[in-house]
């Protein structure tokens, strides 16, 4: 069958390259949901802090807002968990890579706005609500370039360092063809027929 062929550069099949990106992808969610679960135990435990009457609205509802990011990114993270326990030896593994992949990526989008959140929530409290929106602002760059940019970049130049492509080697003299104009062709002489061939030649016809 064509999809059991090999089909990839380290000769995998197409039911092979989506259990190994499958795999890849689950390597991924772990670095990312230990940051999601540190973040989501830290804004739990903030709500039962005796600090925690004296924030203002602003820092309330920055508080509510980065709890709920929190929640939602944790759930996307686990998304491709569940995915594949429902689709379980049904034959969507490759779907199940794609949509995975897609949640992935929402995950990390919700998740700045999460690290950006909390860390405006902090830094409002401790030093107050102008250092509190320059630490949030430069959180969501830095994530946003080391997120976004950094692969875009690294992509590019991978793209310039592979080379343009084998070059082509010239062609044999053998297999070039030589046009002889029409006015030549009278005096172009043909090759002569080695002495051995024409012996051959005479032999054959005598007998």
């Amino acid at each position: 069958m064509a999809e059991h062929r090999p089909c990839t550069a380290r000769n995998e099949t197409p039911l092979q390259r989506a259990d190994r990106n499958f795999v890849e992808l689950l390597q991924e969610l772990r670095v990312t949901q230990t940051g999601v679960q540190i973040l989501f135990a830290f804004l739990l435990s903030l709500a039962f802090t005796s600090r925690f009457e004296d924030l203002d609205t602003v820092q309330r509802v920055t508080y509510v807002i980065t709890l709920l990011l929190a929640v939602l990114a944790a759930a996307l993270f686990t998304a491709p968990a569940a995915l594949h326990r429902s689709l379980f030896q049904q034959g969507a593994k490759p779907r199940i890579v794609q949509v995975s992949s897609r949640l992935a990526t929402t995950g990390l989008v919700v998740l700045v706005f999460a690290f950006s959140g909390s860390v405006l929530l902090v830094v409002d409290v401790t030093t107050g609500r102008a250092g509190g929106i320059a630490a949030s602002a430069a959180t969501f760059l830095v994530c946003v370039g080391l997120w976004g940019l950094l692969p875009r970049l690294v992509r590019r130049a991978g793209l310039r360092d592979e080379p343009a492509g084998p070059a082509e080697e010239p062609a044999s003299p053998r297999s070039v063809p030589v046009r002889v104009p029409a006015q030549l062709r009278d005096t172009v002489r043909q090759p002569s027929t080695p002495p051995g061939t024409a012996r051959r030649e005479t032999s054959t016809r005598r007998r």
